[in-house]
């Protein structure tokens, strides 16, 4: 796990110069790999590569970046891991390969050699970026895992190329323009982050998961990428074998694949651990791990002083049954605080995720002991998890069939009442309603559901579903959002609502949201987040699986469920969705209030000059009354606001 960046440019300039911007650039990103740092350049073709190691296989100077195959050919920098590499490595010594050392990258540019850079990558199981020079065809490859767990953003300029792991190295190009693209900042406003190519700069591409992007001539045009694998294939590619597995054979399958997941994953030459909130996923790798482990586990969890949020107690228990060696972190609002300084720095785009905090916080305590840790991120968009899946298709479905002039009155009548007082009268009625109807901030998800019948479509209303603002023009001078989600949605494609549903998180919020957010926060820290039910042959798995063993008779994650009831009792996970959210309505109303009064002071939101203040204004002063709970919108504008002072102010 480390750090990569580059620039590929018109040959005119001198080897110093094209040397040190690399290493400027690769500097920009040290948190990521403080063990090593590395610049390689040829003159003559225009090409630098710079590189920051983190060491986690073969710590001996064997696993030094940038590194050239044996022959000469390739010369690559690359983020992430090849969990398969042994066996590559077997398969490729077997061939006639020699290896110096034991290296991962070593494994990868001899297979590169062996079978070309193309057939190779779709050989790996990992997570990766990759940025590989071919000396022979004079062109260079930026290749991005399948599920978009590593990062990698492109700036194409007159006469340059430039890449990096994060835009923060980027920013030390010559002539780099801030300009930022307006469309994004809605769509930002929109979903909490930027989707996947746009960036929030309009020169700056994110590289697609999934996607090789070859480039001969930087003086041209940067052109189009092209995909090695993709998830909508896989979805398509399924529907002939999903009925042929019967349920136990699925989940010994599910069972097989997940244990050969976490055990690749384990491989390391640094001490690994594990995140446990105590949850279905998290709950599921961490028995998988200690199943395979002959000592404990150390597992790591965030505890809130707010009973509301704190899953602490749960992820104890959990712990406590499997024997892991488990440590407890409890996040405060004042430690809240104390971190909100530091999102900009790790954020360097506009994100608003309100759990980049705990996820910070939880990365940065288990770095003490660890330097790789396992987590269960990825099993709701896979499996299954979300309520909006279980309910919300039905729900969709119900309101689409409704005449729209019925819908408005209705929603008229949700949000007529505040969410406080809809949580009142739920607190009320939940000692006579079944297990599966209780449901937490119950207020706050009737407002979603009163917006939701606004919308024209189903399309309108998923995304509503997904949407912090709900009209980001309102609030921002920008454009309307038309990225995967509205595509998928649209299309159909002969997809059931649920498959489309899930097909649009793993295509979008998977990657941009959750995956970024771990990504960042734990690189801030030097940390490998290791993520084993996104492997792409459990993902290719979930999709060919019959599709009731994901949401079966209301419940969601069926088939995980029945693989963790091998290991753990039923009753220690089984519990209302939390999610891993954080009290942020009680903290802006409270220790945070101050920081947030200053950023969204009206000047302050004038200054990007993209931001209309008076609206938001108004949705500050109602909730700062009590009025409504507008914290996520606002910790968007506030997220913003601090990014855009650290960055562009």
């Amino acid at each position: 796990m480390c750090g990569l960046a580059g620039v590929f440019r018109d040959p005119a300039g001198g080897r110093s110069e094209l040397e040190q911007l690399a290493g400027r650039m690769a500097d920009q990103l040290v948190h990521r790999g403080p063990d090593d740092r590395g610049v390689w350049c040829d003159e003559q073709a225009g090409i630098a590569l710079g590189f920051r190691r983190l060491s986690i296989i073969d710590l001996s100077e064997n696993g030094h970046q940038p590194m050239r195959s044996a022959s000469g050919r390739f010369t690559a920098v690359f983020n992430g891991e090849i969990y398969n590499y042994v066996e590559l490595g077997r398969e490729l010594s077997d061939s006639g390969a020699r290896f110096r050392g034991h290296s991962d990258t070593e494994v990868m540019l001899a297979a590169f050699e062996r079978w070309g850079v193309e057939a190779a990558i779709r050989r790996f199981i990992g997570m990766f970026a990759i940025a590989v020079w071919d000396h022979d065809s004079r062109c260079l490859h930026l290749v991005r895992d399948r599920l978009g767990i590593k990062p990698l953003f492109v700036l194409a300029q007159p006469g340059l190329i430039a890449f990096g792991s994060e835009l923060k190295a980027l920013f030390v190009v010559p002539g780099f323009d801030r300009e930022l693209d307006a469309r994004a900042l809605g769509e930002y406003l929109r979903y909490l982050y930027v989707p996947a190519p746009r960036t929030i700069f309009r020169n700056v591409t994110k590289l697609l998961p999934g996607h090789i992007l070859t480039i001969r001539d930087p003086r041209a045009p940067l052109p189009e990428s092209v995909p090695y694998w993709s998830v909508e294939r896989v979805v398509h590619s399924s529907g002939a074998e999903a009925s042929s597995l019967s349920v136990e054979e699925a989940v010994l399958e599910g069972e097989r694949l997940l244990q050969d997941a976490v055990r690749l994953r384990m491989r390391a030459d640094v001490p690994v651990g594990a995140f446990l909130s105590g949850g279905i996923d998290s709950s599921t790798v961490v028995a998988l791990m200690q199943a395979c482990s002959p000592r404990p586990v150390k597992t790591y969890t965030i505890g809130f002083d707010d009973g509301e949020y704190d899953e602490a107690p749960r992820a104890a228990r959990v712990a406590e049954h499997l024997g892991t060696d488990h440590t407890e972190i409890l996040l405060t609002a004042q430690a809240a605080l104390d971190l909100v300084p530091q999102m900009a720095d790790t954020f360097d785009e506009p994100f608003a995720d309100p759990s980049q905090i705990p996820t910070y916080l939880v990365c940065r305590e288990s770095r003490r002991a660890v330097t790789v840790a396992l987590s269960g991120d990825g099993g709701d968009e896979i499996f299954g998890g979300y309520n909006r899946y279980i309910a919300g298709q039905h729900l969709l479905r119900r309101a689409a069939r409704v005449p729209s002039g019925v819908r408005r009155l209705v929603a008229a009548g949700v949000t007529a009442v505040s969410p406080d007082r809809w949580d009142q009268i739920y607190g009320a009625l939940a000692p006579v309603l079944p297990r599966r109807a209780r449901q937490r901030l119950a207020g706050e998800k009737l407002h979603k559901i009163g917006f939701l019948l606004r919308q024209s479509g189903v399309p309108g209303m998923y995304r509503s579903l997904l949407s912090a603002w709900q009209d980001p023009a309102a609030v921002a001078d920008v454009g309307e959002a038309d990225g995967v989600a509205e595509r998928i949605l649209a299309e159909g494609n002969g997809l059931s609502l649920l498959d489309r549903m899930m097909l649009c998180d793993q295509l979008s919020y998977l990657p941009d949201d959750l995956l970024a957010k771990v990504d960042r926060a734990s690189m801030a820290v030097s940390l490998e987040v290791r993520l084993p039910l996104l492997d792409h042959r459990v993902v290719e798995f979930s999709w060919r699986a019959p599709r009731e063993l994901k949401v079966r008779n209301g419940e969601g994650k069926w088939l995980l469920r029945r693989v963790l009831d091998r290991y753990v009792p039923r009753e220690l996970v089984e519990r209302p969705k939390m999610g891993f959210s954080v009290p942020i309505d009680r903290w802006l109303r409270g220790e945070l209030r101050g920081w947030a009064e200053d950023l969204l002071a009206a000047d302050e939101l004038r200054r990007s000059g993209l931001l209309r203040p008076e609206p938001i204004r108004q949705t500050w002063e109602r909730f700062q009354a009590g009025k409504t709970r507008d914290g996520l919108r606002l910790w968007a504008v506030l997220m913003f606001q601090a990014w855009h002072r650290r960055w562009i102010g």
